[in-house]
């Protein structure tokens, strides 16, 4: 993890998404970009004054080894407790591209439910918000989060809604990441 700015020259098209528009684009090869943020395998990326979100699979076109999603195993029976926690620890590796805060700290997340299907077999629903409700990095954030929460041993169901009730505020920062972002 990294939030020290590095420029690179991109060696290859490389499919992004604008922030915080959420739009589908390619940035082409041979572009100058800064790197502004590497968290939770995905960089924020600068190009010509914009910003774009790109995923770990892409990062060889930046001069970075490519990462692919990992299957998050634990020791042990597979219980309701043990998918919540890693649930839990999933949510806290996205983030916002334009914020190096994870959805947990930043206070996002407002809800973690754990239901077992079956004998270790579980579905789990998140209620999340976002910082603006016109945010176009939302639908993003959401699926980012259930694809990860989808990579727990045990989970064979997740869905990840977006609420706006309550509002967020600044208040549900945690004191770490109200620290980490200067606003204490």
């Amino acid at each position: 993890m990294s939030y020290t700015r590095q420029d690179v020259i991109v060696s290859r098209d490389c499919p992004a998404v604008t922030v915080p528009y959420g739009s589908a684009v390619t940035i082409e090869k041979g572009c100058e970009a800064t790197i502004t943020q590497q968290l939770g395998g995905t960089y924020t990326v600068m190009v010509q004054g914009n910003l774009y979100r790109v995923e770990g699979v892409d990062g060889d076109a930046f001069g970075f080894e490519p990462t692919e999603a990992v299957k998050h195993m634990h020791d042990g029976p597979v219980t309701s407790q043990a998918v919540e926690d890693a649930a839990w620890s999933m949510l806290a590796t996205c983030f916002d591209p334009e914020i190096p805060v994870d959805i947990v700290n930043l206070g996002l997340v407002y809800s973690c439910k754990v239901t077992e299907l079956d004998h270790e077999r579980y579905r789990v629903d998140v209620n999340m918000t976002l910082t603006a409700p016109g945010c176009g990095m939302g639908t993003m954030i959401a699926d980012e989060a259930r694809d990860k929460i989808l990579s727990i041993h045990g989970v064979d169901e997740a869905k990840v809604d977006l609420v706006w009730d309550p509002p967020w505020s600044r208040e549900m920062i945690s004191e770490p990441a109200r620290l980490q972002l200067g606003l204490m």
